[in-house]
C-alpha cells in the first residue's frame, strides 16, 4: 500500500510543477490564450483532486501503526492544494504591468482597484463555499446518526415484539396447566366423594346385616 502512496506522490510533484509553472504565466496572458491556459489549469487541478482522493484511500488502507507519516503527508498536500487553487483564483483575474496597460490603458489605476475588489469578492465566496460544504457534512452525519437510531429503535421494537409474543404464550401455556390442573382437582374430588359413598353403603349393609342376623335368633 504505502508503494501505491509514494507513486501518488510523485504524480502529485509533477502534477502540481506544472500547475505552479502555468499558473505563473497566465497573468502575462490576454484573450483566448489566457482562456485556454485557465481552462487546462482547471483541468490539471481536478486531477489533483482525485489523485488526493487515491492517496487518501491508500492511507486508510494502512495499518494503524504505520499510518500516522502518510497522514502527515498527506495533510501537507491538502495544504499545497489549497495554496494552488488560492494562487489560480489570483492568477484568474490578474495582468502583468503591459498587458493591463495594453487593456486599459490610462484606466489601469481603477482597474487595479476593480481587481483587489473583485478578488476580495472571489475570496468570501470562497468562504462561503467552505461553510456551505460543512454544513452539508454535518447534514449528511446527522442523517447518518438518525438512520443509525431508527434502525436501534426498530431493532428495540423487534425485540420488545418477541418478549411480548412469548408472554403471550406463556400465558397461554398457564392457562392451559391451570384448567389441566383444576380438572384433575376436580377428578380427585369425585374420586374420593365416590369411595366415601361407597364405604358408608359397605358399612350400612354390614350393619343390617349384624341386625337381622341378631334378630332371627
Amino acid at each position: 500500500m504505502s508503494s501505491d502512496f509514494e507513486a501518488y506522490e510523485q504524480d502529485f510533484g509533477t502534477l502540481t510543477a506544472e500547475i505552479i509553472n502555468k499558473i505563473g504565466r497566465i497573468p502575462k496572458l490576454g484573450g483566448k490564450e489566457k482562456t485556454q491556459l485557465v481552462l487546462n489549469v482547471d483541468k490539471q487541478l481536478e486531477e489533483v483532486r482525485e489523485l488526493m482522493e487515491q492517496m487518501d484511500l491508500e492511507v486508510r488502507e494502512i495499518p494503524i501503526l504505520g499510518r500516522g507519516m502518510y497522514q502527515s503527508r498527506l495533510k501537507s498536500y491538502k495544504g499545497e492544494m489549497e495554496k494552488l487553487e488560492k494562487d489560480f483564483k489570483r492568477s484568474r483575474i490578474a495582468y502583468s504591468d503591459d498587458v493591463r496597460n495594453e487593456l486599459l490603458g490610462e484606466d489601469a489605476g481603477s482597474s487595479e482597484s476593480q481587481r483587489a475588489h473583485l478578488l476580495d469578492n472571489t475570496e468570501k465566496l470562497e468562504r462561503s463555499s467552505r461553510r456551505l460544504e460543512a454544513g452539508y457534512q454535518i447534514a449528511v452525519e446527522t442523517e447518518q446518526v438518525g438512520q443509525e437510531i431508527l434502525a436501534n429503535l426498530h431493532s428495540d421494537r423487534e425485540k420488545i415484539q418477541r418478549s411480548r409474543d412469548r408472554l403471550r404464550e406463556t400465558d397461554a401455556n398457564l392457562g392451559k396447566s391451570s384448567r389441566i390442573l383444576t380438572g384433575m382437582l376436580r377428578r380427585i374430588i369425585q374420586n374420593r366423594v365416590l369411595v366415601f359413598v361407597l364405604g358408608a353403603t359397605i358399612l350400612l349393609t354390614i350393619i343390617l346385616a349384624i341386625y337381622f342376623n341378631v334378630r332371627g335368633h
